[in-house]
């Protein structure tokens, strides 16, 4: 192996300087702050909406708008269903209540386009059983100000009212209703999570004192988000769901990364480094790491902003500022941390009596921690002798049975991934909400017992100066369509006039949504012009959308994380490995959410309703946040590869080395995210369980099952091509690249030698002797 001269670490300055100079004041500034993001982030939630899903600039929103403005009865959004009991909605007296509180309702501000059964004896308003009917309205306002009035409406509305119960339901019901378990949810998931998490980081770190900085950096980043938030509430449509991305992605990410600086310190302490010049070189090594980490993921959310959903745009906005919070509270607040707590890092160890047995024992086997691999490791923090020793072995084992263990691992996860070919897209409804729901209760009882959907049809919206001849021309060949069950109007007012189409079947199903693109196809008369709305063609403008989009989105992430990645390692293969990896990884998330949530598996289980699709923004979201999280990962591991690499010029020692030092540290940081996603999975509302639980089983599946064996089967399969570049390119990585370690001079032929730090006494013979162990011999 060829011998490499390291130069000596440079002198603390710098960065370092900037930070841990003034170590209270940064720290005081920090809490006053993050007191500021909490007044300027209060009540962010409530100024949030719960759509979003509609792009802005389709046929479908033109139309939704126009009619709103224009016909107000023809989109109502607040349904009163009317339950007469055993009398039937035809009694005089439920007419007569019936009655009452249509006038009340129209006389209400904020109100308009009020119509029922009782006035207009419209078949669609009258359950088949005649026991139940409609009265339907419009609440005018944005999102929050209909909120406020549906507020105000249902303790004067809702209940009992004479001889008939009334219940509140429609499209700004159920967001409402669905605003509000959100926010509970979310309030019960942090109550969950974060006492969990404290435990698992005490397991982790074995210092109570170490495990309150991530829990610290977290809780940082999610206030500072929040008032981020609430400033973009000012000039444009943020979704409630992204609360739950920057709850997740704030502790998850905070964690990871102090996890990885805290356990870089402590292993500079070990070695015998004073507390600043610990700080340095952790800083100019895991602080790199990540920078670069926090990029990647930001650059993976930022990808979202292309879609012009604001319900994707949202995910972003809240992604983008967390991780950069959570990256700035780690490379700022918690290196002063450490110059204040220097060795006190590893105080309160809560470990010590399940260890002190295990101490006894190993008494003669020099002081413990004096290795400090693992992220428990460091000066009293009575780390096992040989900490990472199982990851050392079991990267070995990898290595020696890599063509099994890549073909294995990467057919496994393509089987797990086959039940996403027979995905369906779809839209949220009111069967997003628990069972219980008024809301979702109204809304199953006109979808059951009703023979047509208010609000669920198509609206053909015609504009012009047509005769009544051109109209009535329009409505037959609207009625010649295939598909079309009904055709009524039309209804017109000026120059516009439009039509309400009931589809055969099922409102959002492949036969409605051909009806739209039918319709939209379809010739008019030349002085009309027409357009389609509805809940079908919301669907088919949201897929259109998307589809529009999404290479752009795709784009963006590969070539930005080729771009980055190369700048890290020089190298152009590993980039192109991460990016295939990464996607691989994901294979299992979106499987199980086609088997579970489309298709009704464990719906008992997870208290779930399953609707036979997938809502179609979904998919993209995961995707994003799931590949960043797996570059996350990715770049803990191979910045820790390329630094050994870069130390001795081995290639199999360094992918074993660079697994010993991660394994458990990502393993670690992968099972307290998956915690929190879960605790976020624990959700009522469908979406945001999905959410929660799919990005668990990624980010599982990447750590244990990807980090694991994949990349170091795929590493050594490659073998010393790994590295490669081509010259330009390695000129441009020297001037413009960075890394984990400092950059050492030329290797240079010599005989072999063992390079400085692997002694046969030390690390070398460990990773020697897990080679023995599994039958390989032992090599330089």
């Amino acid at each position: 192996m060829p011998e490499v001269n390291r130069s000596a670490p440079p002198p603390v300055g710098g960065w370092t300087r900037f930070v841990t100079a003034r170590p209270r004041l940064a720290l005081l500034a920090a809490l006053v702050i993050t007191a500021l993001a909490v007044f300027a982030g209060s009540g962010v939630a409530d100024r949030m909406g719960s759509g979003g899903w509609q792009a802005p600039d389709a046929e479908s929103t033109y139309a939704t708008e126009v009619l709103a403005r224009e016909f107000p009865a023809s989109q109502p959004n607040l349904l009163l269903l009317v339950d007469s009991g055993s009398a039937g909605v035809d009694d005089p007296a439920v007419a007569a209540e019936a009655a009452r509180l249509t006038e009340r309702l129209k006389a209400e501000p904020g109100i308009s386009g009020v119509g029922s059964y009782w006035e207009t004896a419209s078949p669609a308003l009258r359950s088949e059983d005649g026991k139940e009917a409609i009265i339907a309205a419009r609440i005018g306002g944005d999102e929050k100000t209909a909120g406020e009035t549906l507020d105000r409406l249902a303790p004067a509305f809702a209940g009992e009212r004479g001889p008939v119960t009334v219940s509140l339901g429609g499209p700004v019901a159920v967001q409402h209703e669905m605003q509000t378990i959100i926010q509970e949810d979310l309030l019960r998931a942090e109550l969950i999570a974060l006492p969990v998490t404290l435990v698992l980081l005490v397991m982790v770190f074995g210092s109570a004192v170490a495990a309150m900085l991530p829990l610290a950096v977290g809780v940082v980043a999610i206030l500072g988000t929040n008032a981020v938030l609430r400033g973009l509430t000012e000039f444009t449509d943020v979704s409630v769901f992204a609360m739950n991305l920057t709850t997740a992605l704030g502790l998850g990410l905070a964690i990871d990364y102090a996890l990885f600086i805290v356990r870089r310190f402590r292993e500079e302490l070990a070695g015998g480094a004073d507390t600043r010049t610990a700080v340095g070189t952790t800083l100019r090594t895991a602080g790199r790491t990540v920078l670069f980490s926090a990029l990647t993921v930001a650059v993976s959310l930022s990808a979202m902003l292309v879609f012009p959903q604001y319900f994707l745009r949202s995910f972003a906005y809240a992604g983008i500022a967390v991780v950069l919070l959570a990256a700035a509270a780690a490379l700022i607040l918690l290196p002063a941390a450490l110059v204040l707590l220097g060795p006190r890092i590893n105080a309160l160890d809560l470990r010590r009596v399940l260890r002190r047995g295990k101490k006894t024992a190993a008494a003669g086997a020099g002081p413990a921690g004096a290795t400090a691999d693992g992220p428990g490791a460091g000066p009293a923090g009575g780390a096992d002798a040989s900490p990472g020793r199982g990851w050392a072995w079991l990267g070995a084992l990898v290595m020696r049975r890599a063509p099994v263990f890549a073909i294995v691992t990467t057919v496994g996860l393509l089987l797990l991934g086959l039940p996403f070919l027979g995905v369906k897209f779809g839209t949220a409804d009111d069967r997003q909400l628990p069972a219980s729901a008024e809301s979702r209760v109204v809304q199953e009882h006109i979808r059951d017992g009703f023979p047509g959907s208010p609000g669920g049809g198509l609206e053909v919206l015609a504009e012009g100066q047509g005769s009544r001849a051109d109209h009535a021309d329009l409505k037959d060949r609207i009625e010649q369509l295939p598909g079309v069950l009904r055709v009524d109007g039309p209804v017109a007012d000026g120059p516009a006039a439009y039509y309400s189409v009931l589809p055969k079947g099922e409102a959002v199903g492949e036969q409605a949504q051909q009806l739209v693109r039918d319709l939209r196809a379809m010739p008019s008369a030349s002085s009309l012009d027409t357009s389609v709305t509805g809940t079908a063609a919301v669907l088919v403008d949201s897929k259109d959308a998307i589809a529009d989009r999404l290479p752009w989105a795709l784009a963006i992430i590969v070539v930005v994380t080729l771009l980055l990645v190369f700048l890290l390692t020089g190298s152009v293969l590993i980039p192109l490995q991460a990016v295939v990896l990464n996607a691989l990884s994901l294979t299992a998330m979106f499987g199980a959410v086609v088997w579970v949530f489309q298709d009704g598996n464990l719906s008992g289980l997870l208290a779930f309703t399953s609707t036979g699709d997938i809502e179609t923004t979904l998919p993209v979201l995961m995707f994003c946040v799931a590949f960043g999280l797996s570059m996350d990962y990715g770049v803990f591991l191979i910045s820790r590869i390329k630094e050994e690499y870069d130390r001795t010029g081995d290639h199999e020692h360094s992918v074993t080395f660079g697994l010993r030092h991660t394994g458990g540290l990502i393993t670690a940081a992968a099972v307290i995210l998956a915690v929190v996603m879960v605790a976020i999975g624990t959700s009522r509302v469908t979406n945001t369980k999905m959410l929660g639980l799919g990005i668990a089983l990624a980010v599982l599946m990447d750590a244990m099952v990807v980090r694991s064996l994949l990349v170091p089967a795929v590493m050594k399969l490659m073998g010393r091509s790994t590295w490669w570049a081509p010259a330009p390119l390695r000129a441009f990585h020297s001037r413009f690249g960075v890394s984990e370690g400092e950059a050492a001079p030329a290797a240079t032929p010599t005989t072999p030698a063992a390079p400085p730090g692997l002694e046969p006494t030390a690390e070398a013979e460990e990773i020697s002797g897990a080679r023995r162990d599994i039958g390989e011999p032992a090599r330089r």
